[in-house]
């Protein structure tokens, strides 16, 4: 319990805390919707965001957060419109704005440290501001995702038919892209842009891998995101190892225990054996 006595280390539980809250959630979709490479994309990409906030000495987690935004609507804008496949723009993207971030970088003289931390991770030196700032976008994310939670799922297993019902499926899928790019800026403040997409695949993937139906897997997404990020979070205080890698480690430990768990079920029999589909049914729709 002394871990609790010190201020960073109750920033750090706390951040972690939102994030794998967030992450776990948005990671639901992320799965169903087969979008894991997209949000490796833009965590990469904001890159070029990040090396803008310390060119224009902005915070970089604000211009991460807008550069986020605009990446996620050029992909889905040249993928929807543009006709164009989703790995492609993606991959486009993901090298342009890491080129991009490295030239801006090249251009600064001196060290930064707070890049450091955004490259590599590092949510021991999370401040009062940071927590502030990814309660906002926490906020905003949770209350889109809440509203439209229904609209969302029906989009996830069934695009045609949810646009057969009237449903605005091009707004929605944008509104989802957008909260995926807002997330991937909260898992950078706490994993780092290497590892930011971790937690935005391995807690679904685990659900998806034990659950049959989209409510144990919603649920059993948030138990893996939040208990990864303590028990990640622990581990990197007591043995002195980075925590974003303690984390993540943690999360695939999880997702390996559940493929364990799943070939158990196969060998006594499961009917949960063997079936590869989303939980809920089959996704009929078009493959973002």
């Amino acid at each position: 319990m002394e871990i609790f006595s010190y201020g960073f280390m109750q920033r750090a539980f706390l951040a972690v805390a939102m994030a794998g809250l967030l992450c776990s959630t948005l990671s639901f979709f992320v799965v169903l919707n087969r979008l894991s490479f997209m949000g490796a994309g833009i965590s990469h990409a904001i890159l070029g965001g990040i090396a803008i906030g310390v060119l224009l000495d902005i915070n970089p987690l604000y211009t991460a957060g807008i550069f986020a935004v605009f990446i996620a609507l050029a992909i889905g804008t040249l993928t929807r419109n543009g006709r164009m496949h989703p790995d492609t723009v993606i991959g486009v993207f993901f090298a342009s704005g890491m080129a991009l971030g490295v030239f801006l970088i090249s251009l600064q003289e001196g060290y930064h440290p707070e890049l450091f931390s955004l490259l590599f991770g590092n949510v021991l030196a999370v401040t009062a501001q940071d927590l502030w700032f990814l309660g906002g976008l926490k906020v905003l994310v949770l209350v889109f995702v809440i509203i439209f939670f229904k609209e969302l799922l029906a989009i996830s297993f069934d695009e045609e038919l949810a646009r057969a019902n009237g449903l605005p499926v091009s707004v929605l899928y944008m509104g989802m892209l957008v909260s995926l790019a807002l997330t991937v800026v909260v898992s950078v403040l706490v994993l780092g842009v290497v590892l930011a997409a971790a937690l935005l695949v391995i807690p679904a993937a685990t659900g998806h891998r034990l659950c049959t139906n989209y409510r144990s897997m919603l649920f059993l997404s948030l138990g893996v995101g939040l208990g990864s990020g303590f028990l990640g979070l622990g581990v990197s205080y007591r043995l002195d190892v980075p925590s974003g890698a303690a984390i993540v480690l943690c999360a695939a430990l999880f997702f390996f225990l559940s493929q364990s768990g799943r070939s158990i079920l196969g060998a006594l029999g499961s009917p949960k054996g063997g079936r590869e589909a989303p939980p809920g049914g089959e996704r009929n729709g078009h493959e973002h």
